[in-house]
This record gives C-alpha cells, sequence and structure tokens, in this order.
C-alpha cells in the first residue's frame, strides 16, 4: 500500500510542478489569507480518483473537497498541496501530504517536498524514510543549539500577543527560528535531522496526519503545548527530536 501512496503522490506532484509559475486561478476560502488554486483541486482529484478506484470503501477527509465516510476501518487524509500561498507566490516550499488511518490510528504517511524531488515515507512500526534511505531526528540536546521552525495561524489575531510571545521566547533561547509556510515540510525537516522542533496550532488533520508518523517513527516525540497526547483532531502540535521537547514545553508554560 505504501508503494501506491507514495506513487499517487508523485502523480499529484507531478501536476503541481507543472503548474509552478504558470497563471494561476485564485480563490479565497476564508480570510484574504487562506488561498486555493486550480493547481490544488487538479491534483486532489488525481488522489481521490485513485482512491474511489483502488479503495473504493475507504472513507476520505481531504482539505478541499471535505469528508466523505464510510463504513470501512480506513481514512485517507490528504491534502493535496500544502503550502498553497508559498506555491502562489513561486516561492519553491509546497509538499503533497496524504495519511492513513486505521481505526483512527495512522498507520502510514508520504509527504512528497515536490520541488526537491524528496519522498518522506513512514510506516507504523517501520520507521521513516527519504528516498528509500532512512531518516532519523537530531541527537541534540541543548535547546541554545538547536534550529526550529514554526507557522502562524490564519487567525492570528485572536491570539497574537500569546503567539508574539512564544515566537520571541525562542527566538532567545535557540540558535534561529524559521518559518517556511508548509506545515508538512516542516515534520519532513523534523523526522530528517534539519530541526530540532516544530511548533504550530490551529492546524487541521490533512495538514498533520501523515507529518506526525514521520516524526514518531523518526524518534522523535509529539504533544500539544502542555505535554498531553494529540491526535490529528487537536488544535496545538509540538514535534520534536525528544530530547528538547520538555525544553520546549518550558517556554509556552511560562
Amino acid at each position: 500500500m505504501i508503494n501506491k501512496i507514495i506513487n499517487i503522490a508523485k502523480e499529484a506532484g507531478e501536476v503541481i510542478r507543472n503548474g509552478f509559475g504558470e497563471n494561476l486561478k485564485i480563490e479565497f476560502k476564508t480570510g484574504e489569507n487562506n488561498l486555493v488554486t486550480n493547481i490544488d483541486k487538479a491534483a486532489e482529484k488525481i488522489i481521490l480518483d485513485f482512491v474511489k478506484l483502488e479503495y473504493p470503501h475507504h472513507s476520505i477527509i481531504a482539505e478541499e473537497s471535505g469528508t466523505k465516510f464510510n463504513s470501512s476501518d480506513y481514512t485517507w487524509v490528504i491534502d493535496p498541496l500544502d503550502g498553497t500561498t508559498n506555491f502562489a507566490h513561486g516561492l519553491p516550499i509546497f509538499a503533497v501530504s496524504i495519511g492513513i488511518q486505521k481505526k483512527d490510528e495512522t498507520i502510514a504517511g508520504v509527504i512528497y517536498d515536490v520541488m526537491n524531488d524528496k519522498i518522506y515515507a513512514a510506516e507504523k512500526g517501520a520507521g521513516t524514510y527519504v528516498n528509500g534511505n532512512k531518516s532519523t531526528v537530531t541527537k541534540n540536546n541543548n535547546l541554545a543549539e538547536s534550529l526550529v521552525v514554526t507557522g502562524f495561524p490564519y487567525d492570528i489575531k485572536k491570539d497574537l500577543d500569546e503567539t508574539v510571545r512564544v515566537f520571541t521566547q525562542f527566538l532567545l533561547k535557540t540558535r534561529g527560528v524559521r518559518r517556511l509556510g508548509s506545515a508538512a515540510i516542516d515534520f519532513c525537516y523534523v523526522a530528517s535531522g534539519v530541526f530540532e522542533g516544530f511548533w504550530e496550532s490551529g492546524l487541521n488533520p490533512w495538514d498533520v496526519c501523515a507529518g506526525l508518523l514521520l516524526v514518531k517513527e523518526a524518534g522523535g516525540t509529539t504533544s500539544d503545548f502542555r505535554g498531553e497526547p494529540i491526535n490529528i483532531f487537536s488544535n496545538q502540535f509540538l514535534a520534536t527530536n525528544g530530547l528538547v521537547h520538555k525544553k520546549m514545553l518550558e517556554v509556552f508554560s511560562h
């Protein structure tokens, strides 16, 4: 099954790559910052057509077309283009993200970093791989020597002061903070040892389903900002190499 997911992610990615830099049809979903393009929809159609053909009884949670629940134990959680704003502005940081859940537990996840042509793939209990090579989180336990990454929610005005406070604290306590504009890519970079940690709130199931599994299978740790367990429907997400997890949690609690 994982090979089929990889293949369809690459197929969707080819549509995205071919559409990059072309004239886009841009629509606004909610607010002036939440974009969707004709390419998002075209990429999602490729994935959905595949699922309906190969696994017609499986349920689907997809960013652009919504949710379709069937009686199956399996659910596909699909983000056809994570990083749409980057894509629309010509910034080559975006990905296809596909997670598979069985009875509410993620058992497989694939993220395709389109412009770098990298497949990040994980199966429950089998580790994380990048283009077929085993991937692990960093072994750094010093927050001051860590590079971390975050994202800002679309409704940032609702909690601007706390968002800025936490961001500022991480600026002071780490080697640096990055903001790439794609949660899927952020998870990939934690799982492959680029970043020690990633935090963000207000994400959707399709933003996190595959990424959370990638980090766990690469030896990392995930929780909310209080250290409590999370699922794909949670509101807060902290994903780290495990070694700086407690130190990052302390930033949220002070």
